[in-house]
Formats: C-alpha cells, sequence, structure tokens
C-alpha cells in the first residue's frame, strides 16, 4: 500500500520522535524509500531589517548557513536510517514548511507523509501556527500525525 513515505524534518528533537513510527511501518509495511525533507524557511522580515545594516553581504551568509546546517543535518539522519536497515535519502529545499512539504509530496509520488505535532494549542499555535495542522488539512495524500508521549513541548523537548 506504501512504498514512499516522506518524513519532514526541522531539526528538533521533537521532529525525530516521529522516526520510532517510520522505522516500524518501514519494517511492516515492506516500505520501499524513506525521504526525510527539510524545508529551509526564507528569513524573516525582522531578520533581513537587521542583517540589512551589517557590512558585506550578511543575508546571503546566513541563508547559506541555514542550507549547509540543514544538510548536514539531513545527512546524519538518512545514515541513521540506512544503517539500521531502512533505505532512506534525504532532500533539503528552500521555502515555507508547509508548502515546501506539500508541493514536494504531490511531485514525486509520496503515499504517506508521517511528521510530529509540536503539541500547541491556543495562543501559542494561533501565534506560531502549525505546520502539521496545515499538511494534514490540505494534503490530498495520508498523513500520519505523531504525538508520542514524552516528546511534548510541555515535557521540555523542542
Amino acid at each position: 500500500m506504501y512504498n514512499k513515505v516522506m518524513v519532514p524534518l526541522d531539526g528538533s528533537r521533537l521532529a525525530e520522535c516521529s522516526l520510532d513510527h517510520v522505522k516500524t511501518i518501514a519494517s511492516g509495511c515492506r516500505i520501499t524509500e524513506v525521504i526525510l525533507l527539510r524545508a529551509v524557511e526564507p528569513l524573516s522580515a525582522n531578520e533581513i531589517s537587521a542583517l540589512s545594516q551589517v557590512r558585506g553581504n550578511p543575508i546571503a551568509e546566513l541563508e547559506v548557513l541555514n542550507r549547509t546546517e540543514a544538510t548536514k543535518y539531513i545527512a546524519s539522519m538518512v545514515e541513521k536510517l540506512n544503517k539500521e536497515g531502512i533505505t532512506t535519502r534525504g532532500e533539503v529545499i528552500n521555502g515555507k514548511a508547509a508548502d515546501t512539504i506539500l508541493d514536494y509530496a504531490a511531485k514525486n509520488t509520496i503515499d504517506l507523509i508521517i511528521m510530529s505535532t509540536h503539541g500547541r494549542n491556543g495562543i501559542s499555535r494561533w501565534a506560531f501556527g502549525s505546520v502539521a495542522d496545515k499538511v494534514a488539512r490540505s494534503s490530498a495524500i495520508p498523513v500520519l500525525l505523531v504525538a508520542p508521549a514524552g516528546c511534548r513541548i510541555d515535557k521540555g523537548i523542542d
């Protein structure tokens, strides 16, 4: 039923909580490929404004640094899953997280999206938004949202 599974990761330990579910599903459902996706968000208007006062080209430097860190992170997660016998590859794409996830899934014949939810509610959810919620509500592809016990923001993991 599922051949290609995509797992969006944002670099947080909380996002990595979905990997235990990915391992179980990958082995139990004989998944042929797991894709770890990292969206590198564009700089905010406040960041751009602050950096525009600095000499040189700090905006471009920060964008390169963000992408480099994201690429290293995804490579380490891919290596970890490959060592556990799960065929995995990574992708790092620039763009807004929810839009990037949905677009990638639609264009790459993804069968299932597995992602952690940060467990925000109330004011913090309104202020920060919920990438997982946006993906779940907008995706034509099945989405498994994981909110594992012990991995919630109120438990001190971010």
